[in-house]
């Protein structure tokens, strides 16, 4: 079974063919980073049109490496929500006319489940069941992943992300859009004991998550330096940031492991490629005898491939495709609801 899966909602448009036997054949992507730098964060409008103008050529880049036709393909999958509702609208809307064109069934998508998903796109893929940790610029998740459509939410952030704290404290720091892996990347450089910041939510009994606390230690420390900030204090504010960060992360995620008695973690999602976040988790996995799976680091971000491989193991679950044709997306849309209504 042959699916191209396409990814459109935010800034990076996404093409790629996965089959049922052979893996991953192909992907292409375009990201909007340097386009939206210039305002300092996604401009939505302007994310809808370049998604548009990548669209085709990206498709046929991803055809032609994948050294298949259209008529091979069995059907289209492509994100339904959540997201940008003008950026969702273009990917739906093209894959809609596309299917009709081929007389293919579509598969609408959960983003979020792409992502838990895009480890199993490793040559040492988890398997089910598994606790998944999604991190990203809009998402904080624990979830007990059970199998391709059920998912159990176990806790979430009640207000901002982990890298949306990270490019917002980042931006307090003077770093450009985005700014969350310059942050991680400058931590490098810090000394761990100069500051320390406090760990919301650290002690709270749940699998819960607060990141807006932080982000606002980090604005305190920051009008504490006066004007000028010096490169070693970016550093050294930065560093505190992370180890913050990441050990409310880490400590959610081992209670999460224990709390469900599972063996295996994954970890998802933009910060998932935070190497301090990996590294401690290995820490944590080899002390207490659990796996840790991530995607590759090309699969992280937003990207096609972790949609058409989604797509592919709902129809082989056999959740239903549907006529091509009429869509609507969903720009707000909790994962669980696939458990719930499906797709």
């Amino acid at each position: 079974m042959l699916v191209l899966g396409i990814e459109s909602s935010c800034d990076e448009t996404g093409i790629a063919l996965y089959d049922s036997e052979a893996g991953l054949l192909s992907h292409a992507l375009h990201s909007q980073v340097a386009m939206h730098a210039e305002y300092g964060g996604v401009v939505p409008e302007l994310a809808s049109r370049d998604h548009i103008r990548r669209v085709v050529p990206l498709l046929r880049e991803a055809m032609a490496r994948g050294q298949r036709t259209f008529d091979d393909i069995d059907a289209v999958a492509y994100t339904r929500g959540p997201g940008l509702a003008g950026a969702l609208l273009v990917g739906c809307a093209f894959a809609e006319a596309l299917a009709v064109a081929l007389d293919k069934p579509t598969i609408p998508v959960h983003h979020l489940e792409g992502h838990l998903l895009s480890p199993l796109l490793s040559s040492d893929p988890p398997s089910f069941p598994f606790v998944g940790l999604l991190v990203s610029g809009g998402h904080t998740q624990l979830m007990r992943v059970t199998a391709v459509g059920e998912y159990e939410l176990l806790g979430e952030t009640l207000d901002d992300a982990a890298g949306e704290a990270f490019d917002k404290s980042a931006k307090m720091l003077g770093l450009p859009y985005p700014g969350g892996a310059l942050l991680s990347k400058l931590a490098e450089q810090g000394d761990p004991a100069k500051y320390t910041l406090p760990r919301p939510m650290l002690h709270s009994g749940d699998l819960s998550f607060s990141f807006s606390g932080l982000k606002t230690a980090v604005l305190t420390l920051v009008r504490e330096q006066g004007e000028t900030l010096s490169d070693e204090f970016r550093a050294d504010a930065a560093r505190a940031f992370q180890e913050a960060i990441v050990e409310v992360l880490v400590k959610k995620s081992l209670k999460a492991m224990k709390q469900t008695g599972l063996k295996q973690l994954v970890v998802a999602g933009g910060v998932g490629a935070n190497r301090q976040l990996r590294a401690t988790l290995d820490d944590e996995a080899r002390r207490k005898k659990f796996r840790v799976y991530y995607p590759e680091l090309e699969f992280c971000t937003d990207n096609g491939a972790m949609i058409a491989l989604a797509g592919c193991l709902r129809l082989l679950s056999g959740a239903p495709s549907k006529p091509a044709g009429s869509f609507a997306i969903q720009p707000r849309w909790p994962l669980m609801d696939i458990s719930s209504h499906g797709a």
